[in-house]
């Protein structure tokens, strides 16, 4: 399962996040350091299609798609020399595959540190940037003196070279505008800064009307990463309010009364999943509707192959239809009556939304 890892300083909401996210229990409490170990948990990613399939084929079961979130504790200046919790909390988000940055932007007296988003996203880069620099320094002039030896070492001993430059000014990979072969070359160091990143703005509630504003400030400030970081605006404190409430009709209300449409948290799920790549397409049937997961530019052999393995190993074809369509005409039976599934081979690229069945033999 795709992994997201959300990182921010004290206090700034960034468990009360995860618990939103997750349905979990970690604690969320106004001192820093409440988050000492890492929580893990698994976030739905919601899909109106999926459950308007599910009503059209009266499925009994219906399986969204997921990914998981990992809470680790607070940051703050001096963590990558081991201030705070230190590198030891860098670590467990090592292997994370995308990273969420929640930053601070309400007043409460209660609740000490930094209000201003701008200073705790310059912290985070920062932090993450140092460590990274770490990691590099031990590898890169061993990386060059073995490309010496070895033709095949050259483009890592390039790209960490690249990568060392940049971060000795303090700049993230995401900020570097390193091409795709650098950055893949770069993937088996597990860098920090070389992965994609959301912000997440975490308002006070007497701020909603300023959420734009807050996203806008912070969009400006990471502008030189162009669209490798996605702004959201939210206040999480009713936002995980909210998620607690079981009843979609009475959750919906609540929100809707708020002005706050269907909730930042599905937004920012949804978000997640397409800056990992990954895209959605479904299948549906008495017995389940389900949302499988896949990375953007797959065939339909790789795609079948997420269902069983075997389902790739023997592809013949593969049936399929737009979700929209399916629901129009009302039924699987009556979209192959007339004539409107189409029939894919292997070289088929799978579009988000698909609706799929697939035949195999094996």
């Amino acid at each position: 399962m795709e992994r997201f890892g959300l990182v921010g300083l004290p206090n700034a909401g960034k468990s009360s996040l995860y618990n939103a996210l997750t349905g979990g229990g970690a604690l969320a409490a106004p001192y820093a350091f409440a988050t000492r170990d890492p929580n893990i948990g698994v976030a739905r990613v919601p899909d109106e299609r999926l459950d308007r399939l599910a009503e059209m084929s009266a499925s009994r079961n219906i399986v969204h798609t997921a990914v998981q979130v990992v809470d680790i504790g607070g940051l703050v200046e001096g963590a990558s020399k081991g201030e705070g919790l230190g590198n030891r909390f860098l670590a467990n988000i090592r292997e994370v595959d995308a990273v969420m940055f929640v930053l601070r932007a309400f007043g409460d007296s209660d609740v000490p540190g930094p209000t201003d988003p701008l200073d705790h996203l310059r912290v985070l880069e920062l932090e993450l940037a140092l460590a990274d620099l770490e990691t590099v320094e031990a590898r890169v002039t061993r990386a060059q003196k073995a490309a010496r030896l070895d033709r095949s070492v050259v483009a890592e001993a390039e790209a960490l070279t690249v990568a060392h430059a940049a971060l000795s000014e303090g700049t993230p990979l995401y900020r570097a505008a390193l091409d795709g072969e650098t950055q893949l070359a770069l993937a088996p160091h597990y860098l920090l800064t070389n992965r994609r990143v959301l912000a997440v703005v975490n308002v006070g509630e007497g701020d909603l009307d300023r959420i734009p504003e807050f996203e806008a400030l912070v969009a400006a400030e990471l502008n030189d990463a162009g669209d490798e970081v996605e702004v959201i605006g939210m206040c999480v404190q009713l936002e995980a309010e909210a998620a607690t409430i079981e009843d979609p009709a009475e959750r919906a209300e609540m929100l809707e009364g708020l002005g706050l449409g269907e909730g930042a948290l599905f937004r920012t799920v949804r978000s997640a999943y397409h800056l990992l790549g990954l895209r959605t397409f479904l299948t549906t049937g008495e017995k389940e509707s389900r949302a499988w997961t896949f990375v953007a530019g797959s065939t339909a052999p790789v795609c079948a192959g997420r269902i069983h393995t075997d389902f790739q190993r023997g592809f013949i074809k593969a049936e399929v239809i737009d979700w929209q369509e399916l629901l129009r005409l009302g039924s699987w039976s009556k979209a192959r009556d007339v004539g409107k599934l189409r029939v894919e081979g292997k070289d088929y690229i799978v579009a988000d939304g698909d609706v799929m069945e697939f035949r195999f033999n094996v």
